[in-house]
């Protein structure tokens, strides 16, 4: 097996991610997908470029609605390395009894973040015939989450025994424009239900963002809840086309479709804008951080990272 650290004797006393998020540290965190594997190895070859620049690494669970190597298993992989993962788990295949014994696995296994998510829906992926479980909602396994902590309890009222499970619960969310109908009822809900941390879909308007940071601080929701914005290296003019219009919540500004398809090396100039966007973003009052996504990005969201030079600024312990 394969071992990674973020750094040597560092690895022992790195900061969490609520540690960071409560210092009010500006965070980075990362995402990746699973291999169509048994093999851990790949797992972490995947994510070693992230050593020493993502704070944590989310684990996508069935994303797509395909199959991939269970995002539990591929967490514990991670915990071993010295990285810090955030669980997504979704709802869309798991009762209330598999999402509470993945829970207590998880718990088990040293993972402490965990994205409470719906999924993408099956008809999206490779197998559209699957049925969709959605015994509960996501809010309604942040609440278990939440009760698992606080009150040491399932939902039946079985108490835990033992050592009591210190999950940090987050949501997701997509910033929108309040002008255009925007309710912060979804946002409450997910924090009554527990949410501490959002990350939110990608968004490549920096006005927009202002917008909703805004909304969220007249909603009070900014001293209950930490917001990662979402952000990732676009790959081309014709990739940013195409999220617009099939990806919930996602409107890539013109202007920077036309920097992308007018520069030479799109791929690069994707990059480039991307750093820029994390710099731009460690300047809102109110960001807690950023969430870099992308398949197979990995490589690019270390050198995004280093590029903005988001990590120099923090103190060295």
């Amino acid at each position: 097996m394969v071992s990674i650290r973020q750094t040597t004797s560092d690895a022992l006393v790195k900061p969490t991610l609520e540690g960071l998020l409560k210092a009010k540290t500006f965070v980075v965190t990362a995402e990746t997908s699973p291999p169509v594997s048994i093999d851990g190895n790949l797992v972490l070859e995947k994510i070693a470029p992230l050593a020493g620049y993502a704070d944590a690494i989310n684990i996508t669970d069935g994303a797509g609605a395909r199959s991939h190597m269970a995002s539990l298993a591929t967490a514990h992989f991670l915990v071993q390395a010295g990285f810090e993962p955030i669980l997504q788990m979704t709802v869309r295949d798991r009762n209330r009894l598999a999402l509470q014994n993945d829970l207590l696995g998880a718990g088990a296994l040293g993972v402490q973040n965990i994205l409470c998510l719906t999924g993408d829906h099956v008809s999206t992926g490779d197998q559209p015939n699957a049925k969709m479980v959605m015994d509960l909602d996501s809010c309604s396994l942040m609440e278990i989450a939440h009760n698992m902590r606080d009150k040491n309890t399932l939902p039946s009222g079985r108490p835990l025994t033992g050592t009591t499970p210190q999950f940090l619960i987050g949501a997701a969310d997509a910033p929108r424009d309040p002008t255009g109908g925007w309710s912060p009822e979804a946002v409450r809900a997910k924090i009554m239900a527990g949410a501490s941390f959002f990350q939110t879909q990608f968004c490549f308007d920096i006005k927009l963002v202002k917008k909703y940071i805004q909304c969220l601080r007249s909603e009070g929701f900014l001293e209950q809840a930490k917001f990662l914005i979402g952000i990732g290296p676009i790959a081309s003019a014709k990739s940013a086309i195409w999220m617009n219009k099939n990806l919930y919540g996602v409107e890539i500004p013109k202007n920077i479709i036309n920097r992308i398809d007018s520069s030479k090396d799109q791929k690069a100039e994707g990059k480039k804008i991307c750093s820029e966007m994390l710099e731009q973003l460690s300047e809102i009052k109110g960001v807690a951080g950023a969430h870099l996504m992308g398949p197979n990005s990995e490589q690019a969201v270390a050198e995004i990272i280093q590029t903005s030079g988001i990590l120099d600024s923090r103190a060295i312990t």
